[in-house]
């Protein structure tokens, strides 16, 4: 069964969150149950906070076959910046414009306990960066440029694809 999403203005979404110390056979299983939280309500990614965990803990799976589950995640090197739309499983039916950057390094611990290093570009640096905010406390709203109407959202996404 999934775990409920906390919903802004919850005040837990707004603290720091702890480093994990040790990978424990119950934050392997928080892992699957937030995967399976994050599919049932079709998102990209999901952090520990949203869930009422207060951990550095989160996940982003753009295709099924590449998921990134990043235990005390932290942005090594930046570079470029790009500007689009995002949204937020906490922020239901919100959506607007985020300036970040276009390529990041990324540095976490997986389940087993490695530590990886992924360079991610486009979409894929833009989910990771807006999961790792949560673990800070901060929401993508706090850095949007413009907000986007929901019904105005499919508009604006095609005339910028090819942005």
């Amino acid at each position: 069964m999934p775990y409920p999403i906390l919903l802004d203005p919850d005040r837990r979404l707004r603290q720091e969150n702890k480093a994990v110390s040790e990978i424990t056979d119950d934050l392997v299983m928080m892992l699957d149950k937030m995967h399976e939280t994050m599919v049932v309500h079709d998102g990209i990614g999901i952090a520990a906070p949203q869930i009422g965990k207060n951990l550095q803990v989160a996940i982003v799976e753009l295709e099924e076959a590449e998921r990134f589950e990043m235990i005390n995640p932290k942005i090594i090197a930046q570079k470029g910046s790009t500007i689009d739309v995002e949204g937020c499983l906490s922020i239901p039916h919100v959506y607007g414009t985020v300036k970040r950057a276009d390529l990041i390094t990324v540095r976490f611990y997986d389940r087993e306990g490695d530590e990886l290093e992924v360079e991610a570009d486009g979409y894929l640096s833009r989910a990771i960066q807006h999961e790792i905010d949560h673990l800070h406390g901060i929401l993508f709203t706090d850095k949007v440029i413009d907000y986007i109407k929901e019904e105005d959202l499919e508009a604006y996404m095609e005339a910028h694809e090819d942005d």
